[in-house]
């Protein structure tokens, strides 16, 4: 096998190959129609007769011939007509992604695909709702790819090489982008793009999708305004983001937010926010300010409410004793795949931010800080769900005393991966019923039950 760039390079299929077995494709009519798909055609015939790698050395004239060549042989191969007007702007636009990110190109304007995964040079997958789907696009070799993922990270002002292997950077759209190359990775050079939405998600398009339900949304808002500090938990791609968000949502125009994030995903409508944004360290090893840096400084700024996205380091610390010193109405999110799993995550970063208090004073400290834990979780046929909704009441010793107010229960998974089930409120009284009822949550929006099976930790 060939070595260029220090890897092995893969077979790659014809132009007219399809890469997925299951039959998905990258833009097909259910997505962004025919021209998608037709792009797409057209630059895996160019693969086989342009040097991508060296487009910037080649005359306009010969990239306009070899586009004409290759929208010909695609369009009189799958039978198509295309009107001169259409040909010349397929050409165009053709000609401006090659320029650009070539394949990828499509992929980044395909406003249904969330995610984009580039497994060296012929693996490329994509995210849409929720699901990966593995497309025909496919690069000609190591080098080119490499030439796109240069492209890319110099739209962020970054760059990837031997000395440093490994990058992530935010595009200037917001998406985040992450590359690593040789000698860490194996099998060519890998890329991971992240979509980022620049449309606000309101609690009722969530409502729509069957995220919650519209009692769970007024329970929320309610939390919210009450000034509850609430932890949302869950796996990758869970929607933490999204649902923080909408929560995010519900605070007062006036009142002061400030925002703390790794890589900024925030998007609130309030027009007084003030967004901060940690910073990794240069290449000399300078520069860095962490999260934990930005939440004290936010500290001294007079927030009305600190949103932390994404808690997983020395902050929580600063945090939680924030939260337990009057600062009222914050909002954080964790990687945990339950409920209790989030508290014991907390517990693990206090005591590697070097808390050296007991046990059972941490816990104390946990609980009294956080007031309301969501759960959300990805289910298989790729569904986001509010999977529990629970209470800390108080400590029983070195416990951690905890109510469910809301579940999603399962009932069924049918043979093709699609899941049903029913949202259920347990009925049990709210410990903080009086802060709910004067944030405006009518008797009538009560937590009334809706089944019996309510599940307690």
């Amino acid at each position: 096998m060939r070595l260029v760039d220090g890897y092995p390079q893969p077979k790659r299929g014809g132009a007219g190959d399809r890469f997925d077995s299951t039959g998905s494709t990258v833009c097909g009519e259910e997505s962004t129609g025919d021209s998608c798909r037709l792009r797409l055609r057209v630059h895996s015939r160019l693969l086989e007769t342009l040097d991508l790698a060296n487009l910037g050395a080649l005359k306009p004239a010969t990239v306009s011939a070899k586009v004409n060549a290759a929208i010909g042989e695609t369009v009189d191969n799958e039978g198509r007509l295309l009107t001169d007007i259409g040909r010349a702007r397929l050409v165009g636009e053709i000609k401006h992604e090659l320029r650009r990110l070539g394949q990828l190109e499509p992929l980044l304007r395909d406003d249904t695909v969330s995610e984009i995964l580039v497994n060296g040079p012929s693996q490329v997958y994509v995210q849409r709702d929720g699901k990966l789907h593995r497309t025909e696009v496919a690069f000609q070799n190591n080098q080119h790819l490499m030439v796109i993922i240069d492209r890319l990270l110099a739209q962020a002002g970054r760059r990837i090489d031997e000395a440093s292997p490994m990058v992530d950077a935010r595009l200037p759209d917001g998406s985040l982008i992450n590359a690593i190359i040789a000698p860490l990775s194996l099998g060519g050079p890998s890329l991971s793009i992240r979509r980022f939405r620049k449309a606000h998600y309101g609690i009722s398009s969530l409502v729509a999708q069957g995220l919650l339900t519209s009692e769970m949304a007024r329970f929320f808002e309610a939390m919210v305004k009450a000034r509850l500090n609430i932890l949302v938990c869950g796996g990758a791609g869970s929607g933490k983001t999204t649902l923080l968000n909408c929560l995010s949502g519900f605070i007062p125009n006036g009142q002061r937010i400030v925002t703390i994030e790794n890589s900024a995903e925030l998007t609130l409508p309030q027009p007084h926010v003030v967004r901060l944004q940690a910073r990794e360290a240069d290449a000399d090893g300078k520069g860095e300010v962490t999260q934990r840096d930005l939440v004290r400084n936010s500290l001294r700024m007079r927030p009305d409410r600190i949103i932390v996205g994404d808690l997983r380091g020395a902050e929580v610390l600063d945090l939680l004793q924030a939260m337990s010193s009057g600062h009222e109405g914050a909002l954080a999110t964790i990687h945990a795949h339950s409920v209790r799993e989030s508290l014991a995550r907390l517990e693990a970063l206090m005591q590697h931010a070097g808390c050296s208090i007991p046990q059972g004073a941490i816990r104390y400290q946990i609980a009294t800080a956080i007031n309301v834990v969501i759960h959300l979780a990805q289910l298989s046929d790729g569904s986001r769900k509010v999977m529990r909704v629970s209470e800390i009441k108080a400590m029983e010793g070195d416990t951690m005393m905890m109510q469910d107010l809301f579940e999603f229960v399962l009932t069924e998974t049918a043979s093709g991966g699609a899941v049903s089930g029913d949202f259920r409120a347990s009925g049990i009284c709210s410990a903080y019923a009086d802060q709910l009822e004067a944030a405006g949550l009518k008797s009538g929006d009560s937590i009334e039950p809706q089944s019996h099976g309510r599940q307690a930790h």
